[in-house]
């Protein structure tokens, strides 16, 4: 999923390893 938040791109993914990044 592409979320855009203050005019920054960022992308989410349902990963348990990019969960933690993003944690």
């Amino acid at each position: 999923k592409i979320v855009r938040r203050r005019g920054v791109v960022r992308v989410i993914c349902t990963n348990a390893k990019h969960k933690q990044r993003q944690g």
